[in-house]
C-alpha cells in the first residue's frame, strides 16, 4: 500500500483506538483495580477465593481487549484483501501487455480507492465497538 494511504489508515486506526481507550476502556481499568483491590480486602477469603475474585474483576476488561482486537483484525484483513485486489489486477493487466507507467496510475487510483472505502468504516465501526463496549461494562 502506498505509504501516504498507509499513513492515512494508521492515523484514523489510531484515533479511534485512543478515543476507545479515553472514553471506554480507562474507566472499565479503573473498576477491575478498584473490584481486585476489594477482593484483597477480604481476610476470611482463601487465597483462591481472592484469585477467583481477581479474575472476576478482570473479565470486563479482557473482554474489550478482546473485542477491540478481533474488530481490528478483521478491518485490517479487509483492507489487506482490497489492496491485493489492486495487486492482482495490476499483475493482470501488465502479463496482459500493458505499459508499466498506466499499470501504476491504475494501482495508486485502485488502492486510493480501497483507503478511502475503508476510512468511510471507521465511524460505524467505532460507534459499533463503543457499543459493545459499553453493554460489557454494565
Amino acid at each position: 500500500m502506498a505509504d501516504v494511504q498507509q499513513l492515512r489508515v494508521q492515523e484514523a486506526v489510531d484515533t479511534m483506538v485512543k478515543s476507545l481507550e479515553r472514553e471506554n476502556i480507562r474507566k472499565m481499568q479503573g473498576l477491575m483495580f478498584r473490584c481486585s483491590a476489594d477482593c484483597c480486602e477480604d481476610s476470611q477469603a482463601s487465597v483462591q477465593q481472592v484469585h477467583q475474585c481477581i479474575e472476576r474483576c478482570h473479565a470486563p476488561l479482557a473482554q474489550a481487549q478482546a473485542l477491540v482486537t478481533s474488530e481490528l483484525e478483521k478491518f485490517q484483513d479487509r483492507l489487506a484483501r482490497c489492496t491485493m485486489h489492486c495487486n492482482d489486477k495490476a499483475k493482470d493487466s501488465i502479463d496482459a501487455g500493458s505499459k508499466e507507467h498506466p499499470v501504476k496510475r491504475q494501482l495508486e487510483s485502485c488502492v486510493t480507492k480501497c483507503v478511502d472505502d475503508h476510512m468511510n468504516l471507521i465511524p460505524t465501526m467505532t460507534k459499533k465497538m463503543k457499543e459493545s463496549l459499553s453493554s460489557i461494562q454494565k
